[in-house]
């Protein structure tokens, strides 16, 4: 793809969202199966070595285009940007709940208890959903405050370089990943820019992707780091300063590649994929969940880099055959889908906004 048109950024945000899913997925897949079968595979070194950078590039994307929608008005910003993520935190919230604790434990108080703290405690994998919602709430209470940039991003990386574990995930989390999202919004313009620049300087732009990976695989796995069954202790990469710096040159990296593998030929599924990462981050942990536990108890195969390869395409495929599924009967869209209902009054796809009437016939 070699246009310069608008829609040209918008393949290459789709692509990088592609890839941001794919680095979940595989995350919790290797994880998961390191755990049960306590060992580590080849996709906990990949997923190791992309751990500076695999959810600060999620949230610096999803602040990409925060600009052009921040000065609405308070009722449509927050139907878009906070009640838009809150439908789908809570709805799947629920359906994990019930399944992982109500079918599989049937401890139906535990369900309930686990539900209620969902509202202020972010659940599971669903947590990165649960702090879009608060990230634009807070972008946009600082617009509103007219704080400047270089203020508020200052305030992101001393939230992000101070050691704040309170053990509460909403602030934790707000801490650690709030400046990501923030310098997606602030940027924006000098990653447009950047990006560009693959369409002219490719092959230097490769160059330097490969130095990046370098500096990046030395710095995580040098200096006292550990590989672990659920994860990695990282070694210089842990550093403050250089974690931080790592998250927002890997995030850049990540829309480098994309903006680079979408220009080659039968690379539109990547696109296709992050178009519909919201999909897969819903919906892949069940049958992730179920594909491991089926594949661990019947122990023909106990290779961990085998398993967690199987394990993540089943998670990846299952929530796209669902979504397929429901495209074609109909049935089951408010699982994807915000349905009337779950919209701000007078918001655009609410009930009661007006539709446009058709002009008279002359």
């Amino acid at each position: 793809m070699t246009s310069t048109t608008p829609h040209d950024r918008l393949d290459w945000v789709d692509a990088a969202k592609g890839l941001s899913i794919l680095l979940v997925v595989m995350m919790h897949s290797a994880y998961g199966v390191g755990e049960d079968l306590n060992g580590t595979g080849i996709l906990h070194y990949i997923i190791g070595w992309a751990t500076p950078f695999r959810m600060p590039e999620f949230f610096l994307i999803s602040g990409l285009f925060l600009g052009p929608v921040i000065s609405r008005p308070w009722a449509r910003y927050v139907d878009r940007r906070v009640v838009h993520y809150l439908y789908f935190y809570f709805l799947w919230a629920a359906l994990q709940i019930a399944f992982k604790v109500g079918l599989g434990t049937g401890d139906l108080d535990s369900a309930v208890s686990q539900m209620a703290w969902a509202v202020v405690e972010p659940y599971g994998v669903l947590w990165f959903i649960y702090m879009l919602a608060a990230y634009s709430l807070a972008a946009r209470a600082l617009h509103a405050a007219r704080v400047p940039h270089w203020v508020a991003v200052g305030a992101g990386v001393a939230l992000q370089v101070l050691p704040i574990r309170t053990g509460l995930g909403l602030v934790d989390h707000f801490a650690m990943y709030f400046v990501y999202f923030y310098a997606g919004y602030a940027f924006a313009p000098v990653v447009f820019r950047i990006v560009a620049t693959t369409r002219h300087h490719a092959f230097a732009v490769v160059l330097a992707l490969v130095g990046y990976a370098i500096l990046e695989g030395v710095l995580v796995f040098a200096g006292g780091s550990e590989m672990h069954p659920r994860g990695i202790t990282m070694g210089y990469a842990a550093l403050p300063f250089v974690h931080l710096a790592l998250g927002l040159a890997g995030s850049l990296a990540v829309c480098l590649t994309a903006a680079l593998l979408i220009r080659l030929p039968r690379m539109d599924w990547l696109r296709w994929l992050g178009e519909h990462s919201i999909v897969v981050y819903l919906s892949f942990s069940i049958p992730m969940a179920a594909a491991r536990t089926l594949i661990v108890r019947t122990g023909a195969i106990t290779d961990v880099s085998v398993v967690s390869v199987m394990v993540m395409a089943i998670a990846l495929v299952v929530p796209l055959l669902l979504y397929w599924l429901i495209r074609k009967t109909g049935y089951g869209r408010f699982l994807f889908e915000r349905p009337a209902w779950a919209h701000v009054p007078g918001t655009p796809g609410g009930r009661d906004y007006p539709r446009p009437t058709a002009m008279p016939a002359e």
